[in-house]
């Protein structure tokens, strides 16, 4: 990782960690529950004004926040005094009501739900451009020589997939959401075969390396080239953006995936191509070089359709934000459901290192125009839904009913409120014990996932 990637990495994970505590400061106020101090990042003060009884504090590294509240520590207190109960000072944690103490730990979560409502309401009130590539597929086992479920109903390469459960689309990306999204889950497929209109069933294997749907398809590209890198290989030989690469080595190439399939094989240092230049056909030579398990990088991009999303007014922003925040929190606990259907956790579950890479990653990407293909210029687009993702996946861990977490917390409260008699230190004491453990074991396994995903393994 770099340390522009690190950076901007914690700076968007401070962003979203920064308003979940920003959820527990206003509920706690609203609650009548009083607030110590409110930080802005962790570490030695380097600010700190005390207004009213909070004191708002600026800390050294901007990395999130936190908020403490009066009478947190009674937890400590009293297991250090041997107490039975909690100490229940006016104003403070434990004395509020089981109800008040819900919301405040329902506040930070919600607040995360709420900031991503934001962000996909700015998106599509601004508008986006998706790339991505026709709907036409190419079977992968004819590249892999293994069977997908693509395989076992029928599936052509060639096909264009017009349709999933009655709902057109227009690029390969829609598919792959919807596949993504539907593991051993049964989908209709509409299926344009040469002018013939079909409908097939498909049940998406499960992906135990990503928990995600998989039918065993890649995107048909053209290969037309798009742009090309001023220093790569295509440049040098002479290919001009809208030349297209009509063999390599004598093998004809109608697609990207024989082209690089030809190449992956024989490896060529000097490849001999046929390309079109204005429907005339002229010859070239690629002086190509290898890495090892990384293709030859040939210095192109392929064309692909681009596909605007803006909303028509603010009252349709608001919708489309809200819709959009609300299929992402279904799609995240479908995500986390996943996690135990058999998937591999070391290779699906990220810890800290990990996401703060992808977040830098994203920024970065977002800034250089390297998040779509051939784009150019600033995309902060592409940030911002990536921190609107990653603030409801924050939302959905923290509301699982797990102790240590808010979800954990709202659980004890509810059976507090329900049995009108709070619980006892000690049985407090073994609820948490348990949450440690599992909060414990998960960063073991995120931990070693994350080892593991930056040694290449």
């Amino acid at each position: 990782m770099t340390v522009l990637t690190i950076v901007l990495g914690l700076a968007g994970l401070g962003v979203v960690v920064f308003f979940h505590e920003l959820g527990h400061f206003a509920m706690a106020r609203l609650a009548g529950v009083e607030v110590e101090e409110f930080s802005l990042g962790w570490g030695p003060r380097l600010i700190s004004r005390k207004l009213g009884a909070t004191a708002y504090t600026i800390s050294a590294f901007p990395i999130g926040g936190y908020c403490r509240m009066k009478g947190e520590d009674s937890y400590r207190k009293a297991i250090e005094a041997g107490l039975d109960e909690f100490p229940r000072e006016r104003g403070s944690y434990f004395g509020a009501t089981p109800l008040r103490r819900i919301l405040i730990a329902a506040g930070g979560p919600l607040m995360n739900v709420v900031f991503a409502f934001i962000v996909y309401t700015v998106i599509m009130a601004s508008g986006y451009e998706v790339q991505s590539y026709e709907n036409r597929i190419i079977l992968a086992s004819a590249y892999d020589g293994d069977r997908y479920p693509a395989d076992e109903i029928g599936l052509e390469t060639g096909d264009r997939i017009s349709s999933i459960n009655g709902t057109t689309i227009t690029t390969f990306s829609e598919l792959q959401e919807a596949i993504a999204l539907s593991a051993r889950k049964s989908i209709d497929l509409g299926v344009d075969r040469n002018g013939q209109l079909l409908t097939i069933s498909v049940k998406p294997e499960l992906d135990k390396t990503t928990g995600a749907g998989r039918v065993g398809v890649y995107p048909w590209v053209d290969t037309i080239l798009a742009a090309v890198n001023p220093q790569g290989p295509a440049a040098l030989a002479g290919l001009r953006p809208g030349d297209q690469i009509q063999s390599v080595m004598g093998t004809a190439t109608p697609h990207t995936i024989e082209l690089y399939s030809v190449l992956d094989e024989m490896k060529p240092e000097r490849a001999e191509i046929r390309y079109l230049r204005d429907g005339v056909e002229k010859e070239a030579t690629l002086v190509l070089s290898y890495d090892d398990g990384v293709g030859a990088d040939l210095g192109i991009s392929w064309l692909t359709v681009s596909r605007e999303v803006r909303a028509n007014g603010p009252l349709d922003a608001l919708a489309m934000g809200a819709a959009e925040t609300t299929s992402t929190i279904s799609d995240t606990y479908r995500g986390l459901a996943s996690l135990f259907m058999g998937v591999d956790l070391f290779k699906a579950v990220s810890g800290p290192a990990r996401i703060t890479w992808m977040v830098g990653t994203v920024a970065i990407g977002s800034v250089t125009g390297g998040g779509a293909a051939g784009a150019s210029g600033i995309d902060l687009s592409l940030a911002l839904n990536f921190l609107a993702i990653l603030s409801i996946g924050l939302f959905a861990m923290n509301m699982l009913p797990i102790p240590l977490l808010d979800g954990g917390s709202i659980v004890l409260f509810i059976v507090e409120l329900l049995r009108r008699k709070a619980a006892k230190v000690k049985t407090v004491l073994r609820y948490q014990t348990v949450g440690m453990v599992a909060v414990a074991m998960l960063l073991i396994v995120s931990t070693i996932g994350d080892v593991l995903f930056f040694s290449g393994k």
